[in-house]
């Protein structure tokens, strides 16, 4: 079975940092492309950013680029979304999501249909 948990989530104030996980079990992990979406209240899903273990390509979100960085630790088989200089529009659910055998090149505009794997998301409040 297939299994991607996201941990990290918390309650911060604006200006600080926080560290979310998205550990996968179940699939080989070099083959997939692994990022994460974020849901606010009363909003739509936004990307956020992508890597994929596939090619090595990453993505970004124009509202996060130069405060987020994801990374790839294929040793645990999780990838981190380190998240610096937060402010409180990025309150959010965030959710990590994986595909298989993909680029993050296309993440920005991918569907929800072609995702294969979900986690079940992190809660992540930035107070001002």
């Amino acid at each position: 079975e297939v299994q991607f948990a996201e941990s990290g989530g918390g309650l911060v104030q604006a200006g600080g940092s926080l560290r979310l996980a998205c550990a996968a079990s179940g699939f080989s992990f070099d083959a997939l492309a692994i990022g994460w979406f974020r849901q606010a209240p009363g909003k739509g899903r936004e990307a956020v950013s992508c890597i994929s273990n596939n090619d090595g390509t990453t993505y970004f979100g124009d509202s996060v680029k130069g405060r987020f960085t994801v990374s790839s630790d294929s040793a645990k088989n999780t990838v981190y979304l380190q998240m610096n200089s937060l402010k409180p529009e990025d309150t959010a659910v965030y959710t990590c999501a994986g595909i298989r055998y993909s680029s993050c090149s296309g993440w920005g505009f991918v569907h929800p249909y072609d995702i294969n794997y979900w986690g079940k998301g992190t809660l992540v409040t930035v107070s001002s």
